[in-house]
């Protein structure tokens, strides 16, 4: 059966260039509605566009269900005809931030075991709009408020692809009722512990019932706003920080790099701030927070000879005269 779905996706994907012909595609399905939604509409589209396709699912151990929901998984590929592949978490994983990190990287172990090329997960608008949410009460900006977006590479071979980023969770439950998908209903997605469960459950439905029904798709129409608008951004603070650097390449020197105050002065301070992000991403071991990134944007205009305290790997900044120098 061809749906307005099936249209939908399948004109997403050609617009967009979230996929080629003849790919290899692993999906991650999790046997909720919206991975097996997913996979159903990818299975459709299959003889339109020539891809093999591949299902893995990540077992964290977190529930004592898990193993039982693993194996419906494995059932259902059987079903579909298309090869499983699993992997189980060899230790117990402390928080929903841990159990994403550990999920990509096992995705991407299968991937390149067995030559996929795509990564594809069935995150919705309704994801997306939780996730704004999330972020924004995390005192996150622009990136975090976008952070779901439509793909991004994994490595330098496999990208991480979801199609499904227009399309709601109630449009993915009727779908699956429509055509008799067997949902694994996830325990863990009731649990008012997790954040995200309580975006879900309690502040979205008063959104939408105090305040805007429609809040779900707005929130995820801001957030591809934001999207365009990063990237823009990102380029452009590439520009400014290219033409600001000049990186040591004296091997005993303690200076790593120099930044130009002048050029840096020229420029508004959402670029400055972005520009001195990605120097910082290249000699901190984590990722930089606000505080890392204010710390250095003041010295764009401070008097000379001032400096920063070390920053996390041991690095500091010093102002000498229309320079920026960070050093060991």
């Amino acid at each position: 059966m061809w749906t307005s779905l099936h249209a939908n996706i399948h004109r997403t994907i050609r617009l967009r260039g979230l996929l080629e012909r003849n790919q290899r595609l692993l999906i991650a399905v999790s046997g909720g509605q919206d991975s097996l939604c997913l996979t159903q509409l990818i299975l459709d589209l299959q003889s339109k566009w020539g891809w093999s396709i591949g299902i893995a699912h990540c077992d964290h151990c977190w529930r004592e269900d898990s193993q039982a929901n693993a194996n419906h998984v494995e059932q259902l590929s059987r079903n579909f005809g298309i090869p499983f592949y699993l992997e189980t978490a060899s230790q117990s994983l402390p928080s929903e931030a841990a159990a994403r990190s550990w999920r990509y990287q096992a995705l991407l172990k299968i991937a390149n075991q067995n030559n996929y090329q795509s990564i594809i997960t069935g995150h919705t608008a309704t994801d997306r709009a939780e996730t704004l949410v999330y972020n924004l009460m995390r005192g996150s900006g622009a990136d975090g408020l976008q952070a779901l977006t439509w793909q991004r590479p994994l490595d330098d071979e496999i990208m991480l692809v979801r199609p499904l980023l227009e399309v709601t969770r109630t449009q993915t439950g009727q779908f699956c009722q429509d055509f008799q998908l067997q949902v694994w209903e996830d325990s863990t997605n009731q649990d008012l512990k997790y954040a995200r469960n309580r975006i879900r459950q309690e502040l979205i439905p008063y959104l939408q019932e105090k305040f805007n029904p429609k809040v779900e798709s707005n929130l995820a129409r801001t957030a591809e706003l934001l999207q365009a608008e990063v990237e823009f951004l990102e380029q452009a603070a590439e520009e400014l920080r290219e033409k600001a650097e000049v990186i040591n390449q004296e091997e005993n020197s303690l200076t790593l790099l120099r930044l130009n105050r002048k050029v840096l002065q020229k420029a508004p301070l959402a670029l400055q701030r972005r520009a001195i992000r990605q120097v910082l991403q290249k000699i901190m071991p984590n990722a930089p927070n606000f505080e890392h990134i204010e710390k250095l944007v003041a010295l764009i205009n401070a008097p000379n000879r001032s400096q920063t305290d070390p920053f996390p790997g041991g690095t500091l900044a010093v102002v000498e005269s229309e320079w920026i120098c960070l050093k060991k």
